[in-house]
């Protein structure tokens, strides 16, 4: 970029036909300070960036939209919480233009979601995610009692006597791995090692083969899912064969005495070298153009 285009991106060029007395540059050139963002600025919306503040379900097509999740926004005011305004944003999702509408509350110091889209709720146990449960903020209102906050401590000692023992067990344990820095280290490069020599042997045996990637190590589901699969054996290409004999041949029975033995003859091998072509058409041999044409040769013989 020039230095002329720079400084007119920057909004620092003064033309030649401009003067103080008309004003700023915006003012001079007829635009907004904010350009493009404030395209609707008489009607009150300012354009934004918003920031997804929950993982949502989108309404139109139920796609999950992820915390995060950035989104060209238009910000308006649309009521008050005594002197804190309160602010709506809507945008439209990236994966199909569903308009979604979200607004502040103040109330609450939360976001809350109007139009378009729908809360992901997400519960866990805390015993199951092994975390602590924190007290509510009614509960913390509660412990100005002195009855309240007498029981409250008896159930807090009763926790932590019952959980004394396991959190002395795993301190123990804690304490034990990381005693020793050289030991631990000397176990990480061992297992580095070994992950590194397994890498090159299976790169080794898949090079061998011809590969270019690397195969995983044999499991006993794979060898089982193997040995189930079955290939069609002797049986069934003499089966096909038959059944293309059948097929090539004619369905009217020749008289008993009208040919001779070596005219018989002819005729097994016309149809056995039709029936080996109609069954390599049907396993996909060669193409119908060719079968065609040696079902035209074929005749042709037989009219001489």
């Amino acid at each position: 970029m020039s230095s002329l285009a720079a400084a007119r991106a920057d909004n620092f060029y003064y033309p030649p036909e401009w003067s103080p007395k008309k004003g700023s540059l915006n003012k001079f050139n007829g635009q907004h300070a904010l350009r493009e963002r404030a395209r609707k600025i008489d009607q009150g919306i300012l354009i934004i960036r918003f920031e997804m503040p929950y993982n949502i379900w989108c309404g139109g097509c139920q796609s999950m939209i992820a915390k995060g999740v950035r989104f060209n926004a238009e910000k308006k005011q649309v009521g008050n919480y005594y002197s804190t305004k309160i602010w709506s944003f809507t945008m439209k999702s990236a994966c199909c233009k569903h308009e979604i509408v979200i607004q502040t509350d103040p109330k609450n110091c939360a976001y809350v979601i109007i139009n378009g889209a729908q809360k992901k709720t997400e519960d866990y146990d805390a015993e199951d995610a092994e975390t602590l449960v924190l007290p509510v903020d009614e509960d913390k209102t509660k412990l100005v009692d002195p009855f309240y906050r007498l029981e409250h401590q008896g159930e807090d000692l009763k926790k932590k006597k019952e959980a004394e023992p396991l959190l002395v067990r795993l301190q123990r344990v804690s304490d034990t791995r990381h005693s020793d820095d050289y030991a631990m280290n000397k176990a990480l490069r061992a297992k580095l090692r070994s992950q590194k020599k397994r890498v090159a042997e299976e790169e080794a045996a898949a090079k061998k083969i011809g590969l270019g990637i690397r195969l995983l190590p044999p499991s006993a589901e794979d060898a089982a899912t193997a040995a189930s699969v079955k290939f069609s054996h002797k049986f069934d290409r003499n089966r096909r064969d038959k059944r293309a004999i059948i097929y090539s041949g004619s369905i009217f029975s020749g008289s008993s005495g009208s040919g001779s033995s070596k005219h018989s003859e002819l005729e097994s091998k016309r149809r056995k070298i039709n029936a080996s072509a109609a069954s390599k058409l049907l396993v996909g041999g060669f193409k119908p153009s060719s079968w065609s044409e040696a079902a035209v040769s074929s005749k042709k013989q037989r009219r001489i």
